[in-house]
């Protein structure tokens, strides 16, 4: 059974209670007593802020310790190291994204192709599709490249979603498809995905609402050889778009 957290990134996805949301900074330190595993989660939550604000050079220690409002010396207590927290806090974002997507498949039927449109638009609307994600994601690429740790987390995390999308994409019924076929879908099926998510979290004003579901979900479909479109009875999105008509243009 996985495990509910309450770090900064899940409160996106799961909306927990304003007591779990990061301490903004005032003169004097809220210390409090709080259970191992809320103390934990205020440290990945402050360390997520931190990176999404400004990277490694905003989430030193003594900042990670001041807005979770707890001493310093519990990160090495907690985590090891702030390096090990720091891990931490990526792997929650990688798999908050990834559980919202295996979340939207408990509320649609068996049919294969509303299974896979469901993860599909799940992955491309928010919660998941935010601009302090984004900001989240991008202050960790750097040390994605130098950490062979963080490396490692990151392909985790990267196969845990493509693996996941693989196994929605293998159940539509596509006489003749191989393994390697089938493995090459799915990459190009993550990166629409990813592109997207991308864009969405950067320009957020760029798309009308439920466009980059609709894009997404039509060009997955392209791919594949199916329409996810017609799939799409649990996909708020699709009726969105019939009733507001030609998608929005930028000049």
């Amino acid at each position: 059974m996985r495990r509910v957290t309450f770090c900064w990134i899940m409160q996106l996805y799961n909306k927990p209670p304003t007591k779990y949301l990061p301490a903004m900074k005032t003169d004097r330190r809220p210390y409090r007593r709080e259970s191992e595993e809320t103390r934990r989660e205020a440290l990945i939550a402050a360390t997520q802020a931190l990176m999404a604000e400004g990277g490694s050079a905003a989430a030193t220690v003594r900042a990670i310790a001041d807005r979770a409002g707890v001493t310093p010396g519990l990160i090495r207590h907690y985590f090891g190291s702030k390096d090990d927290l720091s891990r931490a806090a990526y792997r929650a974002l990688m798999d908050g994204m990834t559980d919202k997507g295996s979340d939207a498949l408990e509320g649609v039927g068996a049919a294969p192709e509303e299974r896979l449109a469901a993860f599909v638009a799940a992955s491309l609307r928010p919660p998941v599709v935010d601009t302090r994600a984004v900001g989240l994601w991008a202050g960790y690429l750097h040390h994605v490249q130098t950490d062979p740790a963080l490396l490692a987390l990151h392909e985790s995390g990267y196969l845990r979603y493509r693996n996941m999308l693989q196994s929605l994409i293998a159940q539509i019924d596509r006489p003749d498809v191989s393994t390697d076929r089938l493995r090459q879908d799915a990459i190009a099926c993550n990166a629409v995905i990813d592109g997207l998510w991308l864009e969405g979290g950067v320009l957020p004003q760029g798309f009308s609402p439920g466009e980059l579901v609709r894009i997404g979900l039509t060009s997955v479909g392209a791919i594949l050889g199916v329409d996810l479109m017609a799939h799409g009875t649990f996909i708020s999105e699709i009726s969105m778009g019939q009733k507001t008509g030609p998608e929005r243009t930028q000049a």
